[in-house]
């Protein structure tokens, strides 16, 4: 097995995901890119995990967090969402690259290892069964799959589900946003989430409304906590991004 792997990798190299620069291993970005990233590394709200200038001290909130206290208990992030961290997001959620999805999924392990650890389930933001079926695949489950199993934690890809076919976000505001994912969820396996910490991944945050839908839906039916985890966050959510 060892050796079809080598004679994979010498009939098909390895390029950056972003440059497409000959890299050593599979699934990575080289040096340069790398510098480019724009990492959301503590000192960060310990809600909505967005970042401060300087460093507070652990565990302290934003003043959004304070005058606006969302549904989840924790947020983290790997990246902003900018021009950069977005090929990534693109090249996977609609290029069908799964080595991107890799790449993503091990800078989320990073940024949320705290929450992974503390975690009894992991679980993706479900989609819709027919976006699904257009899709093929989703790709917040790819990445809670590959995170529970590095972190060794029960993957639950069933216990919420998508009631609603609901318009596309991209170019809503966050109140409209928020109508559109209005009872849009609902738990299909309370056993799964009951009495339970939820880790639920998705792979952009912007204003939060799906991420608010599904941890509402997640604490009716009894989740203890519910903390987010996502690749990338928008800082300036009202403006149209993805």
């Amino acid at each position: 097995m060892a050796g079809w792997r080598g004679l994979v990798a010498a009939l098909t190299p390895a390029h950056c995901l972003a440059c497409a620069e000959p890299v050593e291993e599979s699934a990575c970005v080289c040096a340069s890119c790398w510098q480019k990233l724009k990492f959301l590394d503590e000192p960060v709200c310990n809600v909505l995990g967005t970042p401060f200038a300087y460093d507070p001290g652990e565990g302290v909130l934003s003043p959004q967090a304070l005058s606006h206290p969302p549904a989840w208990d924790r947020a983290r992030a790997a990246l902003v969402f900018d021009d950069v961290s977005k090929e990534f997001v693109h090249a996977f959620k609609y290029g069908d690259r799964a080595e991107a999805g890799l790449f993503m999924a091990r800078l989320m392990a990073r940024a949320g290892r705290r929450l992974v650890a503390e975690a009894d389930v992991i679980l993706p933001v479900p989609l819709h069964w027919t976006r699904l079926w257009k899709r093929r695949f989703n790709q917040a489950a790819f990445l809670a799959q590959h995170i529970a199993k590095a972190g060794g934690k029960a993957f639950e890809p069933q216990a919420l589900k998508r009631l609603r076919a609901t318009p596309q976000q991209v170019g809503l505001d966050a109140e409209a946003r928020r109508k559109n994912m209005r009872k849009a969820f609902a738990v299909a396996r309370p056993d799964a989430v009951a009495g339970k910490a939820v880790l639920l991944v998705d792979d952009v945050r912007t204003t939060g409304a799906t991420i608010t839908a599904c941890a509402d839906a997640l604490k009716s039916a009894g989740a203890v906590r519910v903390d987010v985890l996502t690749f990338a966050l928008v800082n300036e959510p009202f403006r149209p991004h993805i």
